[in-house]
């Protein structure tokens, strides 16, 4: 480990965007052979032997069994329907729109941290979501991609499952150990995903065993950096290298589809990166005021 806590986590945090893009970019290549339901399981269960292996050397397999089964039955809950509405989305937009508009959930965490864990917003920050939603509302703009058009929307209920998930993981980590959390929500996934797509199941095609095989690494490899960076640095600090997906969307769309995004797209995004960085400059703030 890095003598500097957060160089440490910022250089995990930039590994585990590099490998979640990886994994999405599969993901994609998947969504047009199979229904969003069997992708999403087969998401699961790919990375669940890689994370097994894990808690294995980590000794965490007595944890796994001392959890709050109502809350985490919720994350398998939001798992499912946040993966098939991002998988649905993959199927029609490019990858860094996706992003784009994905990057929204940090906006929603701030907002349902008010009613659900008693968190203070200020206007501020209040202000900082409501022009970040106003980002959201140019890149779903009336043409082209559309404001009303089913894959957009699905982002946006993907991004809102991320974010109840994400207050879900805030209340758990009081309790529950990360190998639990990681497992179950995986483990749900498969089941969960797997159980709603058995009726329509597709046989899988030889040729994409190494691109599912890939997603379960890239997935598994990803969870275990993401862990590791916010143990080491602060979240403050390490947060906002998650807009870097931005850049790794934008390689993967012109590498493997040829595709960029517009001027108008651009436009959104930057309006909610800003907004977003803003809102993680004000918890910086909040924090040291209360810390001096």
């Amino acid at each position: 480990m890095s003598r500097n806590p957060n160089l440490a986590g910022i250089l995990a945090m930039l590994a585990a965007v590099g490998l979640f893009s990886l994994m999405d970019a599969g993901l994609k290549l998947l969504s047009p052979h199979y229904p969003p339901l069997q992708v999403a399981a087969l998401r699961g269960a790919a990375s669940l032997p890689f994370v097994l292996l894990w808690i294995g050397l980590r000794g965490g397999f007595a944890t796994l069994w001392k959890v709050r089964w109502g809350l985490h039955l919720l994350r398998g809950v939001l798992a499912v329907t946040m993966m098939v509405c991002f998988i649905h989305a993959l199927r029609t937009l490019p990858l860094s729109t996706v992003y784009t508009l994905f990057f929204v959930a940090p906006l929603m965490i701030t907002a349902l941290s008010v009613p659900v864990l008693g968190e203070y917003v200020g206007p501020r920050r209040w202000t900082a979501i409501a022009v970040g939603l106003l980002g959201v509302l140019v890149v779903l703009r009336p043409t082209g991609e559309g404001m009303f058009t089913l894959a957009g929307l699905a982002v946006l209920g993907a991004a809102a499952g991320y974010a109840a998930s994400a207050i879900t993981v805030r209340v758990l980590a009081r309790t529950d150990s990360t190998q639990s959390m990681v497992f179950w929500m995986l483990t749900l996934l498969t089941l969960g995903a797997g159980a709603l797509a058995a009726p329509g199941w597709v046989p899988l095609q030889a040729a994409h065993v190494g691109i599912i095989a890939g997603i379960g690494l890239a997935g598994a490899l990803g969870q275990y950096a993401i862990t590791e960076a916010f143990r080491h640095g602060e979240a403050s600090v390490i947060a906002p290298f998650e807009y870097t997906a931005l850049a790794w969307g934008l390689g993967l769309d012109l590498a493997l589809w040829g595709v960029l995004p517009d001027g108008v797209t651009w436009l959104g995004a930057a309006i909610i990166v800003l907004s977003g960085l803003y809102l993680l400059h004000r918890e910086r703030v909040h924090v040291e005021a209360e810390h001096p």
